[in-house]
């Protein structure tokens, strides 16, 4: 093994390195700790082949798209290694950032000396362009006289629109990803310096202030988890608890472009965290920022940050989810809207929302144990999340609606560009969700064809699973203790196995009658019952004992909750995890057609088209004239052109 895989793997890792590092002290933290991806190696027919393009094509794509585009050279510029002014957004750095943070996951699993090569020399880079005291922003440094529009005429006077704050969180978890990955402290260093003058400048009797933008707050304890400074810490609580509050930095005026939305609801600034009852505002602002709750309240012990997201997420999953997982449905300010406000052809609903929300219930899960966490959460990967992204690799979606006049299609990049290089980031953590363990317990939550090594009570286990999910609810998995062991082995029961498509009444299945759920251990039936959305299995387990878990996958029609008004007389269709849509490549014109409800329907896999998915066919009505429809997943719209597409169909009368 490559030594510095060995060296990596020393660590319990995962997307946000939940796990404690060397400490025999214990401190605070989640209940719940996930299996590092590093431990995790994915076989699966339609998960590796998504990684492997995101590493062969997505990160270096990312890369020559920085270059490109000039956020490198801003950067180059900062450090003196070139001449011209600052090119672009005042956060560019921030894709930069993202870019090697997804590098340095993929080094973690595949070590690769030339890009090994190219992070070094970016980080060279960085720190040739972090001033003396540990200040980085090269959107002001490359010439402080005439800083990037936004960026304010001197240090922090207009955090609520700058991005400094949220440019160094991003620096933070890319230095800590690549620590982690290569043992090496040239990044991390960069950021620890950062960090130190963020401390000496804010706190309780110091300045008062905060992000517009947050992600400094899940930063931050990524750098306090591996350097077990306090002060890391306490700046993240200070930073969640300055919202609501007066803060120092200069007001925009009044006419200024930058408060057209940014508003105090719109950055979730509007009352203390606390006190906040309701998703508002910004979506990936406030997912960034539940994310960064539930960090501090669980390595802090503070119930109260946990009851406030407790409120907000039910706000969320009761009132304000599309059906693909996504979140944020006005297009004008990329934000929530009222309650059951969710509109099909205007939903933003962005890529890096669905990321935030994937990072947000994850974290949840990890505080409560229930699977309700984890649907949302696969009902936003499989769906809302991987639509943001082309099967090439290389084209993406900014927001993803729930239907389409035509003319929308994915793009090779953007002036705002966080979605691509957040893809980027996020699918080589992707086998760090797969599993779970505390003590006496191993969650499975996910399923994928993967081996897993996980050392539960200083007992090695290892887990085998074998299937064909999405597309078959059949999953066998091989569990093979060291020796024979007593553990609980948890298997989440998807909600939509059982009826539920979201926790909530905001969309119901219609009736229809399904196969029951089975389980097997050693091909001999098990029965089981289901609390907190897991059949738990506790015994004494031996190696190579088999468990068979069979979840049945009819076509399903989705109905929306009365109250969303734009869906009403509409159906929605799914099958297993999968929302499915009418597209015109297949259909003509779709949304003019109206579903017959009452046909059935058929599923058939097309391994030729589009990667192979499964296909469903139904009957509908173009007028007085019946036709058949087919529906293929949500997650493989706009590859054969920009023509029609819906979600929510007509029903025929």
């Amino acid at each position: 093994m490559h030594m510095r895989s060995i060296k990596f793997t020393t660590f319990f890792l995962a997307l946000n390195f939940f796990s404690l590092f060397c400490n025999t002290s214990a401190p605070k933290d989640y209940p719940i700790r996930p299996v590092s991806f590093t431990k995790v190696k994915i076989t699966d027919n339609f998960w590796k082949p998504r990684l492997e393009t995101n590493r062969t094509v997505t990160i270096p794509y990312a890369f020559k798209m920085n270059e490109e585009t000039g956020r490198l050279d801003n950067l180059r510029k900062a450090a003196g290694l070139m001449d011209g002014p600052y090119i672009g957004r005042r956060f560019n750095d921030t894709d930069v950032y993202k870019a090697m943070e997804a590098a340095a996951y993929s080094l973690a699993i595949y070590p690769d000396a030339a890009l090994e090569e190219s992070l070094d020399a970016m980080i060279s880079i960085i720190a040739g362009a972090q001033e003396e005291d540990g200040y980085i922003y090269a959107a002001r440094t490359v010439d402080p006289e005439n800083p990037a529009p936004g960026a304010g005429n001197k240090r922090w006077v207009h955090l609520q629109g700058s991005h400094e704050l949220y440019n160094a969180g991003h620096l933070y978890e890319a230095a800590a990803a690549h620590f982690q990955a290569t043992g090496k402290r040239t990044f991390l260093d960069i950021a620890l310096k950062n960090a130190n003058l963020l401390t000496e400048v804010f706190g309780p009797e110091k300045k008062h202030d905060t992000s517009g933008h947050q992600e400094i707050e899940i930063g931050l304890p990524k750098l306090y988890r591996i350097t077990r400074k306090e002060a890391y810490l306490d700046l993240a609580k200070f930073f969640l608890n300055q919202r609501g509050q007066l803060h120092e930095s200069e007001p925009y005026p009044e006419d200024s472009v930058f408060n057209i939305y940014n508003g105090r609801r719109y950055r979730q600034d509007h009352i203390p965290v606390l006190e906040q009852t309701e998703a508002v505002g910004h979506a990936v602002r406030a997912s960034y920022m539940y994310a960064g709750m539930a960090d501090v309240a669980a390595l802090t012990g503070d119930s109260q940050y946990i009851h406030a997201i407790d409120r907000i997420w039910d706000n969320v999953v009761e009132k304000k989810l599309y059906l693909t997982g996504g979140i944020g449905a006005r297009h004008t300010s990329e934000a929530f809207g009222d309650g059951y406000e969710l509109p099909n052809r205007e939903a933003y609903t962005e890529t890096c929302a669905a990321v935030g929300n994937v990072l947000w219930n994850h974290r949840m899960f990890l505080l409560h144990g229930e699977g309700k966490y984890i649907d949302i959460l696969e009902r936003t990967l499989y769906n809302g999340l991987l639509s943001g992204v082309s099967l090439s690799g290389d084209r993406f979606f900014y927001q993803n609606p729930l239907e389409s006049t035509g003319g929308y299609e994915r793009s090779p990049w953007f002036e705002v560009s966080c979605c691509p290089a957040n893809i980027a980031r996020f699918l080589p953590s992707l086998p760090g969700y797969i599993y779970a363990q505390k003590q006496g317990h191993i969650y499975i939550n996910l399923f994928m064809t993967n081996s897993a090594e996980i050392i539960l009570d200083n007992t090695p286990v290892n887990i085998h699973q074998k299937t064909s999910y999405p597309w078959e609810g059949h999953i066998q998995i091989t569990v093979s203790p060291e020796q024979p062991t007593e553990f609980t082995l948890c298997l989440r029961i998807p909600g939509w196995s059982q009826s539920r498509p979201v926790p909530g009444d905001l969309y119901q299945y219609s009736f229809l009658e399904i196969e029951p759920i089975k389980l097997k251990i050693n091909d001999q039936a098990f029965q089981h019952d289901i609390k907190q959305g897991y059949a738990c299995i506790d015994r004494i387990w031996h190696p190579e004992d088999k468990v068979e878990l069979t979840l049945p996958m009819p076509v399903r029609q989705v109905v929306p909750h009365e109250r969303i008004e734009e869906n009403l007389g509409k159906s929605a269709w799914e099958r297993g995890p999968l929302v499915y849509c009418a597209e015109a490549a297949d259909n003509g014109k779709v949304l003019d057609l109206a579903i017959d409800i009452q046909a059935a329907w058929t599923h058939q896999f097309q391994p030729n088209l589009l990667g192979g998915l499964t296909v469903l066919t139904g009957s509908a009505r173009r007028g007085d004239i019946p036709m058949a429809i087919i529906m293929i997943p949500y997650y493989a719209w706009a590859h054969r052109g920009a023509g029609e597409m819906a979600v929510w169909l007509r029903q025929s009368q």
